[in-house]
C-alpha cells in the first residue's frame, strides 16, 4: 500500500510527504500495522537509517513486530495502542540525543497524536517525518465540549462525549493533534445534511 494521496485543502490541513532517509542518525520510529509497511521500505531504501532507531510498533500482533526485527533497529518495543505508547515515547524523547529524527507512519491518528507531543516536548517540526498509510479516519475534536472522538469516517457525525452532530471540517489543530468538529445544526435545530463517508 503507498503513501495516501490527499485532495488540495485549505493550509493547515496536514501534508504528509514520506518518509526519506537521513541516515545513521538517531532516531525514533513510530508506526502501526499500515505503517510498518513504510518503515520496511525505509529500510530497504537505505539499512543504515535503522541503525540507531527506536521503533514504537501500535499493534495487537507480535508476528508484525518479528518482522520488523528483520530490520535490526537498536530497539523494537510493542504497544497496544496510542495511550499506552506514550510512556515510552516521553522516555525516548527525553533521552533523545540532538538531531534526533522523528519518523511516524501510519493513520492520521497516529500522526497527529505523537507529532503534537513531539512538537510539545520541543521537538522542532523539521526533525518530524511522516507517511500516512492505512485508514483515512481521523481524530476529531469537539470545539464546543473539547471531547476527542477517534476513528471519525463519516461527515457529519456524533460526538461521542456531548452527542452533537458535527460538521468534519479539514481544520487541524497541531498542538492538540486533532481535526476539529463544529456543530451542523447550531443554526437551524435538527438540520442536518445527510451522511457521507469521508474522502481523502
Amino acid at each position: 500500500m503507498s503513501n495516501t494521496q490527499f485532495t488540495p485543502s485549505i493550509t493547515s490541513r496536514p501534508v504528509y510527504p514520506g518518509l526519506t532517509s537521513l541516515g545513521n542518525v538517531p532516531a525514533i520510529m513510530i508506526a502501526d500495522a499500515s505503517g510498518q509497511e513504510a518503515l520496511k521500505e525505509l529500510a530497504a531504501a537505505d539499512s543504515s537509517v535503522m541503525d540507531q532507531a527506536h521503533v514504537l510498533l501500535v499493534t495487537t500482533s507480535p508476528a508484525l513486530a518479528d518482522k520488523l526485527q528483520d530490520l535490526r533497529p537498536a530497539s523494537i518495543e510493542t504497544v497496544s495502542d496510542l495511550d499506552a505508547a506514550v510512556p515510552s515515547f516521553e522516555r525516548l524523547l527525553s533521552t533523545a540525543k540532538m538531531g534526533t529524527q522523528l519518523y511516524l507512519a501510519g493513520s492520521e491518528g497516529l500522526i497527529g497524536f505523537f507529532s503534537a507531543r513531539a512538537l510539545g516536548s520541543g521537538l522542532p517540526q523539521e526533525a518530524i517525518q511522516s507517511e500516512h498509510r492505512g485508514p483515512i479516519s481521523r481524530r476529531m475534536q469537539c470545539v464546543h465540549c473539547k471531547g476527542v472522538t477517534e476513528d471519525v469516517t463519516t461527515d457529519p457525525f456524533t460526538c461521542s462525549h456531548c452527542g452533537l452532530t458535527l460538521f468534519v471540517r479539514d481544520h487541524f489543530s497541531r498542538r492538540l493533534g486533532v481535526f476539529q468538529g463544529v456543530c451542523v445544526d447550531a443554526e437551524v435545530p435538527g438540520e442536518v445534511p445527510e451522511t457521507e463517508e469521508i474522502q481523502p
